[in-house]
């Protein structure tokens, strides 16, 4: 039977003196994530929940796994390695996935090592549909925000954070003209470790960085034209913000740390109800470096979302003001939809669900 979190019960919760940490109260049950046996020991940054029973990830060593039955069963649906093309050699940081037949994966690393697949068929076959022709570029995430619309974000090239946009469900894409970029400061980049650097919510687009102290968060209402604000996330080498998400056009968290300090739990995320023009740190952090979030769908949920890292995973039930961790297993990648159902996925093949009520 699939662990159920009892929001309920969670709510069931004493505020303690100043230092106003979020606990739960003694005799709750423990709730943890169930894991999901894939066969495989690849690490999966890379995930895309389409429904409580369809999903897909993707990760080191050209794995590509698809299941249509919540989990119980994986499939492996990954490009296939061809002449003078050694695909188990790449990299999928990110999946992008809207129905058991169309999905869109992201390749990461240096010159031509990242690359965009696309496919219409469930893996069937893939079509390579984005080479990076540049030394300097990057690439860590990539989003959708329709069917058709997608962008996919690059560290910086020529002082900017790089973008390449598609309008055909990523079957063609083009790099969109950096002149409404704003300039990033020396270090900053992205972060391909959940696939959450980038994302897109009505209608608006963010993007989530680090290398600099205080990370900062990117926003735009179309994808052309950028503001940034800094994210009240302590930043630097290999620190920063990791991901961002919005409910909506006002609300959002941003999550990250430090990931060679997998229990740091200072100044690691963040909250907005301004769109992002402003960001206020947490006031219970969560309990270590997280290098994904997801909010919560459904009626009841909405200030509800979680975050995961490798030292666990946390909750939040108001925006992102107060985290409580409530496990302590290793994932890299969450993302939830209606039901409402959790996937998360992370490091040694692990994939795990959890049903919310």
């Amino acid at each position: 039977m699939m662990a159920r979190l009892s929001w309920t019960a969670l709510l069931v919760a004493t505020l303690a003196n100043a230092g106003a940490e979020l606990s739960i109260a003694r005799g709750l049950p423990q709730q943890s994530w169930k894991l999901l046996p894939t066969g495989t020991t690849a690490r999966f940054r890379g995930l895309a929940a389409v429904s409580d029973k369809i999903a897909r990830v993707s990760g080191s060593d050209g794995t590509v796994l698809r299941t249509t039955d919540g989990g119980l069963t994986w499939a492996s649906v990954g490009p296939a390695p061809s002449d003078g093309d050694n695909t188990t050699a790449l990299d999928f940081r990110d999946i992008e996935a809207r129905s058991a037949e169309k999905a869109v994966i992201l390749s990461i690393g240096e010159g031509n090592s990242s690359r965009v697949y696309v496919t219409g068929d469930g893996g069937a076959s893939w079509t390579q549909s984005f080479t990076n022709q540049e030394d300097a570029a990057f690439y860590d995430c990539i989003a959708f925000e329709s069917p058709e619309r997608g962008m996919a974000m690059s560290d910086p090239v020529d002082g900017k954070i790089r973008l390449i946009e598609t309008l055909d469900g990523g079957e063609s894409w083009d790099i969109v003209d950096p002149a409404g970029m704003v300039p990033a400061e020396g270090g900053e980049a992205g972060f391909a470790a959940s696939g959450t650097c980038l994302a897109t919510t009505a209608g608006r687009w963010y993007i989530a960085a680090g290398g600099v102290n205080p990370s900062r968060v990117f926003r735009s209402g179309d994808g052309y034209t950028w503001d940034v604000s800094d994210a009240a996330i302590a930043g630097g080498e290999g620190a920063g913000a990791f991901s961002v998400q919005f409910r909506d056009a006002k609300n959002g968290i941003a999550v990250g740390g430090n990931y060679s300090d997998p229990t740091g739990n200072i100044d690691n995320a963040a909250w907005t109800n301004d769109g992002g023009v402003t960001w206020l740190p947490a006031t219970a952090f969560p309990d270590g470096y997280r290098s994904g979030s997801a909010w919560v769908p459904g009626r009841g949920f909405c200030d509800t979302a979680l975050a995961v890292g490798p030292s666990g995973s946390d909750l939040t039930l108001d925006g992102g003001k107060f985290w409580h961790r409530f496990d302590n297993g290793s994932f890299d990648s969450v993302e939830c939809v209606k039901g409402p159902v959790c996937w998360a996925s992370g490091e040694s093949g692990r994939v795990a669900r959890l049903v919310l009520t």
